[in-house]
């Protein structure tokens, strides 16, 4: 199994520059991309989830689609639409924006639960049934989606069957005083410009879609021993106990979590797992699917849950 290439680190040192004083999260996002996961960016307006998704799209060379949610957007808006021509008299699929390799749903929850469910088949299947027939989906399929906090006027909290669709869900943060200096300093050319404006591009065609599918298929042949197996066994266990949580992580989060971890050693240029792999992404992977007895945060519970079962 060879290490993570020269292309990969480069990405990854693509994206520190233009996100800057993030590199947890930039590598975060990198492994749930490489698990073929889905990845939920929340947080405040404006530290930088759109950049995040714009920025990881064009560096590994991917097509991209954005999308925002707003409280009139139907299924139709996201999945197309058929559309009657005169001229042929027949009607013809015109595809909506989730027909791309990198769909940003943006401030997904200021939609409706009827237009988010529009997302659920194709995250879960790649695929979309639109107007009784199913159509495939772009190879790789990465959906990313940002939301603001819940207490923002305009937002509809995601159904817990759809959180589920996301490997991973992080958070940026404000940028530290050094960072956001700067930031400050660098600026950019008008208000108005895009964040990948020609000062600051991502590196073009660094990796091909085909060397990225290579890579999801190494991900997968990662070696995880049995000493792993036991320590992610022993947190799934542990969450499903009721004396602390009301809802544990299923074997779906399950091995989700066992993807997330081959992603980060994969990253880290080993062929194999760890159980450090395990407790650096349990955090991003289980953190919106715990559910505590009493009120807390997920980092709180996810907390909890490593006190429970600690890192061998």
């Amino acid at each position: 199994m060879p290490p993570a290439t020269d292309a990969l680190q480069q990405v990854e040192h693509a994206l520190n520059e233009i996100l800057l004083g993030k590199p947890e999260p930039v590598r975060l996002a990198l492994a749930c991309l490489l698990a073929n996961g889905h990845l939920l960016i929340e947080d405040q307006p404006g530290v930088g989830k759109t950049t995040l998704a714009h920025a990881l799209a064009r560096a590994m060379n991917l097509d991209y689609r954005r999308v925002q949610f707003t409280s009139d957007l139907l299924p139709g808006d996201v999945l197309g639409v058929s559309v009657f021509e005169q001229g042929s008299g027949e009607f013809r699929f015109h595809p909506g924006p989730i027909f791309t390799q990198v769909l940003l749903a943006d401030e997904i929850n200021r939609a409706p639960p009827k237009t988010q469910s529009a997302l659920l088949e194709a995250m879960e299947e790649r695929q979309a049934s639109v107007e009784g027939a199913t159509r495939e989906l772009p190879v790789p399929f990465f959906v990313i989606a940002t939301q603001n906090p819940e207490e923002q006027v305009g937002t509809h909290p995601l159904p817990e069957s759809q959180l589920d669709r996301f490997l991973m869900r992080i958070q940026l943060g404000y940028p530290d005083a050094r960072t956001e200096r700067a930031l400050l300093e660098r600026g950019s050319p008008a208000q108005s410009a895009s964040p990948l404006a020609d000062s600051h591009p991502a590196p073009p065609s660094l990796v091909a879609p085909h060397q990225l599918r290579e890579w999801q298929e190494q991900v997968s042949g990662i070696h995880a021993e049995g000493a792993v197996l036991d320590y992610l066994q022993g947190l799934l266990a542990a969450s499903r106990d009721r004396a602390h949580f009301a809802h544990g992580l299923s074997p779906r989060a399950g091995l989700g979590l066992l993807r997330a971890a081959r992603a980060h050693a994969f990253l880290d240029g080993r062929d194999y797992a760890t159980p450090d792999d395990i407790a650096r992404v349990l955090p991003a992977v289980a953190g919106h699917r715990l559910r505590a007895r009493e009120p807390e945060s997920p980092e709180r519970s996810v907390a909890r849950l490593m006190e429970c079962v600690p890192t061998p």
